[in-house]
């Protein structure tokens, strides 16, 4: 349901300034994340943390503190709040009643910040409304505009460790081993174009429709696979494969 006010920020503090391009930020959100190991590896030593308000437990269970933590803070313990406080964490608080989940306003300052590419993690899984929601976020029209002229589209992706989701709009690489599960489900209307590199199951300038099922479990054949498409968007789902390496 959507909420009647709109946000106010009412804590202030220095905007974070991107120098450096090519790092990526990752937000921690508060879904489901299944198993810290793989979500673990999926973290460089440089990448700019945000965690979401209840998000801020699973980059304290990795043992990771956050740059800054943005939402209302309807599920931050005030233990860990007094924890980051101390720590010298920022803060960008919101009012409950707000239009918007807190993933968003945290995706919405990864972008303000300059931030092209964004791994958001913990955000599938658990409530079906909010999975898709999350999904939803992906398909912003910014996402299509190439970064300053350099012809280079954002990257943002839905991690959990388990699998990955984002969405292709002109061309896309996968990274894995081979038997990975690769689904490609078209969304809001049909994929014209469809081409695929590194599949079991080629598609060569193909069009996929949301009403049929044709792209759900491709497999992948070695330890990278690549997407381009023509027209539409194309939602990609890659599932690795349970690997203790």
């Amino acid at each position: 349901m959507r909420r009647l006010r709109n946000f106010v920020s009412f804590v202030s503090f220095v905007p974070f300034v991107v120098k450096n391009m090519s790092k990526r930020a990752v937000i921690f959100a508060n879904g489901a994340l299944p198993d810290l190991e793989p979500a673990r590896r999926l973290i460089r030593r440089d990448d700019f943390l945000i965690a979401a308000d209840g998000g801020t437990r699973h980059a304290l269970a990795l043992g990771l503190l956050p740059s800054i933590v943005i939402g209302d803070l309807d599920s931050l313990t005030s233990d860990d709040r007094q924890r980051l406080e101390g720590s010298g964490v920022k803060f960008r608080l919101y009012p409950p009643d707000k239009n918007e989940t807190d993933l968003e306003l945290a995706l919405r300052f990864a972008l303000e910040a300059g931030y092209r590419s964004i791994l958001i993690l913990a955000a599938l899984g658990g409530r079906l409304d909010q999975t898709l929601g999350n999904l939803s976020l992906l398909t912003d029209p910014r996402f299509s505009t190439p970064r300053h002229g350099s012809g280079q589209a954002f990257d943002v992706r839905l991690d959990d460790g388990i699998e990955e989701a984002f969405f292709v709009r002109d061309r896309a690489a996968i990274s894995g081993k081979p038997g990975d599960t690769v689904s490609l489900l078209p969304w809001g209307g049909p994929a014209e174009g469809v081409t695929t590199e590194g599949l079991r199951w080629p598609l060569r300038g193909e069009t996929l429709y949301p009403d049929k099922t044709r792209g759900v479990s491709n497999e992948m054949l070695g330890e990278t696979a690549s997407v381009t498409i023509q027209s539409g968007l194309l939602l990609v789902v890659h599932r690795r494969q349970n690997r203790k390496t």
